[in-house]
């Protein structure tokens, strides 16, 4: 069974960074995608970002390109999104998905149905 398990939020101010972690178990994510999701208080979940395994390839949110880099581990099994030159709009829950499938399409990679794992969450707080 894959968990997923993120890390790596906190409180922040305006302009700063954080660095999360979304590690996997249960299985080797050779293959398959990865992606970011974060969903802020009374607003719908929203895509961050997205990695594929096998090369490593990302796509990104309008709202976050320029700002944010994902990243993998191979050998550790784990996804790392740094994120850079924080917003208060930034504040959100963020929780971690993955998918066996790799995806190549932008329009899938952002898609939440397309991803079968997902992690519990980590609350990033950005202050202005």
């Amino acid at each position: 069974q894959v968990q997923l398990i993120e890390s790596g939020g906190g409180l922040v101010q305006a302009g700063g960074s954080l660095r999360l972690s979304c590690a996997a178990s249960g299985r080797t994510f050779s293959t398959g995608t990865m992606a970011l999701f974060r969903q802020a208080p009374g607003k719908e979940r929203e895509f961050v970002a997205a990695i594929r395994w096998i090369d490593g390839g990302t796509y990104y949110a309008d709202s976050v390109k320029g700002r944010f880099t994902f990243s993998r581990d191979n050998a550790k099994n784990t996804g790392y999104l740094q994120m850079n030159s924080l917003k208060p709009e930034d504040t959100a829950v963020y929780c971690c998905a993955a998918s066996d499938r790799t995806y190549y399409s932008g329009s899938l990679l952002k898609l939440a149905s397309k991803y079968a794992y997902w992690g519990q969450g980590t609350q990033v707080t950005v202050s202005s």
